[in-house]
Formats: C-alpha cells, sequence, structure tokens
C-alpha cells in the first residue's frame, strides 16, 4: 500500500521574509534534540512546511541518520516554528525514510520527524 502525501505550494512571511514553501497535507510528531534516527521520539501534530529538499545517497543519509545533533553548514539558520506548523529541510535517499528537519535557526537537526 503506498501513501500519497499530497505538497501544497504557498507563500508565507517568516521573519519579514517572504519565502516559497510546500505544506504536506499530513501532519507529523517530532522529536526533541534527538542523537541519531532510532531516538526519535516524537510528540506533538505539526503541519510540516518544506522550505527545501537534501537529495542524498544512501551512505551519505546513514551517515547523517547516526549523527542528527552534529553540527551542519546547509542546515545553518533554517528552520522555525511557524502557525501550527515547523519550517523543514526534507532529507532523502533512496530505500531510505524521510527525515523533516527544523533546526530552529541552529545548525542541526534540533526537531526532527521521520515518516517511513
Amino acid at each position: 500500500m503506498t501513501i500519497t502525501i499530497e505538497r501544497k505550494p504557498l507563500t508565507i512571511t517568516f521573519d519579514g521574509q517572504e519565502m516559497q514553501v510546500e505544506e504536506l497535507s499530513i501532519r507529523l510528531s517530532f522529536g526533541r534534540k534527538p542523537t541519531d534516527i532510532t531516538e526519535i521520539a516524537a510528540t506533538g501534530d505539526y503541519v510540516v512546511y518544506v522550505t527545501e529538499t537534501r537529495v542524498m545517497d544512501p551512505e551519505e543519509f546513514d551517515g547523517f541518520a547516526k549523527n542528527l545533533y552534529k553540527s551542519r553548514d546547509w542546515l545553518k539558520g533554517k528552520g522555525g516554528y511557524f502557525m501550527l506548523g515547523r519550517l523543514c529541510v526534507e532529507v532523502h535517499a533512496p530505500g531510505r525514510p524521510y527525515l523533516y528537519v527544523d533546526p530552529s535557526g541552529g545548525d542541526s537537526g534540533r526537531y526532527v520527524a521521520r515518516l517511513g
């Protein structure tokens, strides 16, 4: 059974800046400060706004998923809480789950949701 997740393109204003996002048709729970993918103890029910997508190869994804709280330049200054949701970088690789990462202005996976 395949689940289809709709994406609705939106223009929002966050911190005085207009930005393009895609709102997912499902809500997700986020774990706070997980060290790796096995520690995503998710809570809450948030709208997910994808600000960008980062596609990795499986090896790179596994390295990221094993150390979510490591500083990453490509996350720096991104994310945040918006309306009833989180601004997220979507991270995925072939054969791996999707991760939605909200660094909340930092440079690591401060809040992370897993799909799949």
